[in-house]
C-alpha cells in the first residue's frame, strides 16, 4: 500500500476509533412490565435517540429488573442510575416536599395536571431535585377513582364506616377523616380483599383497576373523568450531571424525544381512563360520576386532614400547597 493510502486508512481508523469512543449507553430503570404506558413512554425516548444517530443508547431495564420500585431515587442521585420512570411520592423520605405529588383534591383533571406542570409550583419542586443532582424529562400524572363492593362512592358520606385500602399515606389520611377505617395493602392485594370481604371499597388508578380485574368484585366504578380526586405524579427522571456530560446532539436527541413522549403520555393517559369504564361497564357494575361540589367537600376534608399534615411535617410545605393550589 502507498505510505499516502496508508496514512488514510489510519487516519480513518483512528476516525472510527473516537466516533466508538463516542458512543454512551444510559442505563434506565422502571417497575412496569413492557405493555404498561410508563414502560411506552420510556421506549419512545429509547427509540428517538435511536432515531437521531447522534452516539447514544438508551437501555431499558423494567419489571423491577435492575433496582426496586421505591430504591431507584437514590442510586439516581448519585449517578448510579442514569433515568427512571417513577412515582415521585416514592422518594417522599428523601425529600418530603414531593409527597405534595399524591396529594387528594390537588388536581382535578389531566389538562389541570398539565398546568401544574409548567406552574411555579412544579419549578419549586425541580429546584429540590436540582439539589439532588436530578432533573425531569418527561412531565406525567396518571388518574385513579373508587371503587364499592356494595354502593358507590362519590361523596365523603359514602366511605363512613367503610373498609377502605387507599393509594398512599395522604389519601389514608383524607379518608379516615371521612369516617372510613382504613387496610393499607398493594393494589395487586385488592382483589383477594374483596373476595374475602377484609375490604369494601378501594381507591388505586384506573390502570390497576383494570389490570388486576377488580371489575369482578365491585358493585360500582367511579371513574377518573373530567373530575378526579386521585392524580399521581410519575415524571421521567435523568441524573442531572449524566445529562450536562453529554454533547450538545446527544442533549437535544433527548430533550426532543422527551417532549415526544409527553405529549404521548397525556393522551394516553386520559385513554387509559376512558378504557377503564368500557371494562368495567362491559363487566356490568354500575358507573358513578363525581360533581365539582363532591370534589369540594372532599378538598374540604382534606384540607383537614392531608394538606394538614403536610405543611406540619414540611418546612416549606404551606408555600408549596399554597403555589400548587393557586394553580386553575
Amino acid at each position: 500500500m502507498k505510505p499516502s493510502l496508508l496514512s488514510a486508512a489510519f487516519a480513518a481508523t483512528l476516525a472510527l476509533g473516537a466516533a466508538t469512543a463516542q458512543a454512551t449507553e444510559l442505563r434506565l430503570s422502571h417497575q412496569w412490565s413492557n405493555k404498561d404506558v410508563r414502560h411506552q413512554v420510556a421506549q419512545i425516548i429509547a427509540d428517538e435517540v435511536a432515531a437521531a444517530d447522534v452516539d447514544l443508547e438508551i437501555k431499558i431495564f423494567g419489571s423491577k429488573s435492575l433496582f426496586k420500585p421505591r430504591e431507584q431515587y437514590k442510586p439516581l442521585s448519585r449517578g448510579q442510575l442514569d433515568m427512571t420512570v417513577l412515582p415521585l411520592s416514592y422518594a417522599g423520605g428523601q425529600q418530603p416536599a414531593y409527597n405534595l405529588t399524591l396529594m387528594p383534591g390537588l388536581v382535578k383533571n389531566h389538562d389541570h395536571a398539565a398546568r401544574l406542570s409548567e406552574s411555579p409550583f412544579m419549578a419549586a419542586l425541580e429546584e429540590k431535585m436540582a439539589a439532588d443532582d436530578v432533573m425531569v424529562l418527561v412531565h406525567g400524572y396518571l388518574a385513579g377513582g373508587f371503587v364499592g363492593k356494595d354502593k358507590c362512592i362519590t361523596k365523603p358520606e359514602d366511605v363512613a364506616g367503610q373498609q377502605t385500602r387507599a393509594a398512599g399515606k395522604a389519601f389514608e389520611q383524607m379518608l379516615a377523616g371521612a369516617g372510613a377505617s382504613i387496610a393499607s395493602m398493594a393494589s395487586s392485594e385488592i382483589y383477594n380483599a374483596m373476595q374475602t370481604g377484609v375490604l369494601t371499597a378501594a381507591n388505586t388508578s384506573s390502570s390497576s383497576f383494570v389490570s388486576y380485574r377488580i371489575y369482578e368484585q365491585v358493585k360500582c366504578y367511579t371513574p377518573a373523568s373530567d373530575i378526579a380526586l386521585w392524580f399521581m405524579y410519575q415524571p421521567v427522571l435523568m441524573n442531572k450531571s449524566t445529562f450536562e456530560g453529554l454533547t450538545e446532539a446527544q442533549q437535544t436527541a433527548l430533550l426532543e424525544a422527551s417532549a415526544k413522549a409527553e405529549a404521548f403520555y397525556l393522551e394516553e393517559a386520559k385513554k387509559q381512563d376512558a378504557e377503564s369504564v368500557k371494562v368495567f361497564k362491559d363487566a356490568g357494575v354500575e358507573i358513578a360520576e363525581m360533581t365539582a361540589e363532591d370534589f369540594a367537600a372532599w378538598q374540604e376534608i382534606a384540607k383537614e386532614t392531608s394538606f394538614k399534615a403536610f405543611v406540619e411535617e414540611v418546612p416549606d410545605g404551606q408555600a408549596l400547597l399554597d403555589m400548587a393550589l393557586a394553580v386553575e
